[in-house]
């Protein structure tokens, strides 16, 4: 599958912007006077985030928010990036952006998390830090003066109604803590017209008979499967595709399953989500759970792998992994 970026040429002749202040640390009145539409508030996992200018040394904990700085044209303002950032995420020249960008370190645990110490971050004199590890939450960064944001589908309660809007949402925000207002419009209409011609496509080849599905995340190697329910973006993609989840009545994010239950539920079709690495063998760690051939999917093979960010959380990415999921499964 090839993304389809919402790329704007416009943010190509973006002029230089202030220094970023920090956090909800307090900056000059000279530094908020030179920067108009500041100072800027938002809500990260339910801490506000105050920017008295835009932020001019960005490191990236997690990938998620990559395809919406590259939309709005200030990807160039991260110094440094740590975790996975797999090259089918990407067209030509976000990945030429991203190449340009020191990778501190790729090292992630079993479930996906970026493995790095705070001494680490902290080296990068960031202004912003995007994603949050276990070590490095808004506690720790907020009492040294340093913002951090993450993405809110990612957060510990998750979203209570996710939906396609959140991406459209998502980017005024960032346009804003950028100071990129304009631009930032104009992004979230180009992701509305894109989500709104998925769905009339689907709504053209619907025969209203709904298939079932489940959206997983395996355990490579042996451990844990864990389903998506309502509280992910898992649910309106499916929903989008004409399938219906099997963990809908399930008012949660993220949860771990048992082969059992999964077998009780037996889904039509399986979307299989993993942070990097082999594919098939991601598959063969479901397919291979003693039971798992009962379930119509596996006997079936009608099994998509897919990489995380291309349902998790709501963002551009969102709607590829969509594209992909209706071709795999739309007829």
């Amino acid at each position: 599958m090839s993304p389809r970026p919402l790329h704007l040429a416009a943010a190509a002749a973006l002029l230089s912007l202030p220094l970023a202040a920090c956090g909800g640390a307090a900056s000059s009145d000279e530094a908020a006077a030179a920067s108009p539409g500041f100072p800027v508030t938002v809500t990260s996992c339910g801490t506000e985030v105050t920017f008295d200018a835009p932020p001019e040394r960005v490191v990236l904990l997690k990938g998620s928010a990559v395809s919406y700085l590259h939309e709005l044209g200030v990807l160039d303002r991260v110094v440094a990036r740590a975790g996975a950032y797999p090259e089918a995420y990407y067209d030509r020249e976000t990945q030429d952006e991203l190449d340009a960008i020191p990778l501190l370190t790729d090292e992630l645990d079993s479930s996906g998390h970026v493995q790095i110490s705070k001494e680490t971050v902290l080296a990068q004199k960031p202004d912003l830090v995007l994603g949050e590890t276990d070590t490095l939450g808004h506690e720790t960064l907020d009492a040294l003066g340093i913002a951090q944001l993450e993405e809110p589908g990612l957060c510990p309660e998750g979203l209570a109604d996710p939906g396609f809007d959140d991406i459209a949402s998502r980017m005024t925000t960032y346009a804003q803590v950028f100071g990129v207002p304009d631009l930032g419009e104009k992004a979230a209409a180009a992701v509305t017209d894109r989500v709104d011609a998925i769905t009339v496509d689907i709504a053209a080849a619907s025969d209203g008979k709904a298939r079932t599905a489940a959206v997983l995340y395996p355990t490579v190697g042996g451990g844990a499967t864990y389903a998506y329910g309502t509280r992910s973006m898992a649910q309106p993609q499916l929903e989008a595709a004409g399938l219906k989840n099997v963990f809908g009545n399930v008012d949660e994010r993220l949860f771990e399953v048992s082969v059992e239950e999964l077998v009780g539920r037996n889904p039509d079709v399986l979307i299989l989500l993993h942070s990097d690495g082999d594919p098939a063998a991601v598959k063969e760690a479901v397919t291979s759970l003693n039971g798992a051939d009962k379930i119509t999917a596996v006997a079936r093979d009608e099994i998509l792998v897919q990489l995380f960010n291309f349902t998790e959380p709501p963002s551009p990415l969102s709607i590829d992994g969509l594209e992909s999921i209706v071709e795999r499964f739309g007829q």
